[in-house]
């Protein structure tokens, strides 16, 4: 006589909980599950460190590029959804993939901004990295406090400043000297 063993949806949780995790890596690279915060599960922390936009002043149409370096301190391997909202709504993003290695990773991500068809006026620009299994979730988006001013084409700037420059907003624990190693 033989025995199947049926498995409830909280036996099988538990038994998935209890088992080492391979992770879905690229050919030829395979990661453990490392548990390093005692709770059973991989840590996770994912950190934007820095967010800029350039030109900082621009007309409609111009392309906006936005660069955000983003570091990671742990030992999670994952592919989550990355957004750039101007005003709280999605201009720019995609799919990000992180932990390659073992933590202390940096990583530069650029986008670019069509601004065609954008009303004129100030935008707040934010870069919005969440994932659910963060450590520390608060880290995982940022806002640069100057706003981007979009004039319609060929109009002057407020104040007479000419289009360009750059607006950057950095998290003020991190050592900028990473960025050149």
């Amino acid at each position: 006589m033989r025995r199947i063993a049926v498995l409830t949806g909280l036996n099988l949780l538990l038994l998935l909980l209890a088992v080492d995790t391979v992770y879905a890596t690229p050919p030829g690279v395979r990661f453990r599950h490392i548990d390093t915060n005692g709770d059973g599960g991989t840590d996770i922390n994912l950190v934007v460190r820095q967010l800029s936009f350039t030109p900082a002043r621009a007309h409609v149409g111009d392309t906006i590029r936005i660069d955000v370096i983003l570091e990671d301190m742990a030992e999670g391997y994952k592919t989550i959804p990355a957004r750039i909202l101007a005003n709280g709504k999605k201009v720019a993003g995609g799919l990000f993939t992180f932990g390659a290695g073992k933590g202390d990773r940096l990583y530069k991500e650029t986008y670019f901004w069509d601004t065609r068809g954008a009303a004129p006026g100030q935008y707040r620009i934010r870069a919005d990295y969440f994932i659910w299994e963060d450590s520390s979730p608060f880290d995982n988006e940022m806002e640069v406090r100057q706003p981007l001013i979009l004039v319609p084409a060929g109009e002057a700037f407020p104040d007479g400043q000419p289009a360009g420059g750059t607006a950057t907003e950095t998290d003020p624990r991190f050592r900028k000297s990473r960025l050149d190693s």
